[in-house]
């Protein structure tokens, strides 16, 4: 059976920001057409705080059940990182779900055909010490590869130690579950785009009344 494929769309049936008020129709390809399997009014409020957040991104979670892939035209922070932990394969995407459907479809099942092949041993990068707490590391050829190792993977347990004053990250873009705990209040940090695919983070942890 093909694989469903949640959608987050606005009134007229393009995707939409998570954020915005919307339905979740879940799609599956039946006889070479995509048609809506059950579909939901979502609306994600905001103002209640990351507690309520994070409850109502729950039962969006349970709504969705075997479904593992989502798709909205802007997926960022809190929402980003309780899909993700919840182990969904979150695409970003404008327009009408026709238009893109059998694209994510085709590089889902790609992907999941690499995942069943044996993996090149990769080696996963650590932070440069550079003296006085001050540390650096590029994400980029993480990012840009299909290894299967995660930014989050690599960062986070630097992280947590927290045996640093600063640490300077090159990327091509900000992982989304940075932002998410930059929003937690966890970290702080500035990015800035420094050539074109290419950006720089200084991340400190949350410590500093001075804003970064």
């Amino acid at each position: 059976m093909t694989m469903a494929i949640a959608v987050h769309t606005g009134t007229k049936g393009e995707s939409t920001v998570i954020s915005d008020p919307g339905m979740i129709r879940i799609f599956r390809k039946r006889q070479g057409m995509w048609h809506i399997e059950r579909e939901q009014a979502f609306q994600l409020v905001q103002d209640k705080g990351l507690r309520e957040m994070r409850r109502q991104m729950a039962g969006l979670i349970e709504y969705l059940g075997e479904c593992k892939v989502f798709v909205a035209s802007t997926v960022t922070g809190v929402p980003y990182y309780e899909l993700e932990k919840a182990g969904l394969s979150v695409w970003e995407y404008k327009g009408k779900p026709v238009e893109f459907l059998d694209y994510i479809l085709e590089k889902e099942e790609e992907a999941a055909e690499q995942d069943t092949k044996t993996p090149a041993a990769v080696v996963i990068p650590t932070p440069e010490h550079l003296g006085n707490g001050f540390y650096k590391i590029s994400i980029k050829e993480i990012q840009e590869s299909e290894s299967g190792i995660t930014t989050k993977q690599v960062l986070m347990p630097f992280l947590r130690r927290g045996s640093y004053y600063q640490l300077e990250v090159l990327c091509n873009h900000v992982p989304p579950w940075l932002e998410a705990e930059a929003m937690t209040g966890n970290l702080c940090y500035e990015s800035e785009k420094i050539a074109p695919g290419e950006v720089r983070l200084i991340l400190r942890k949350q410590v500093c009344d001075e804003k970064l």
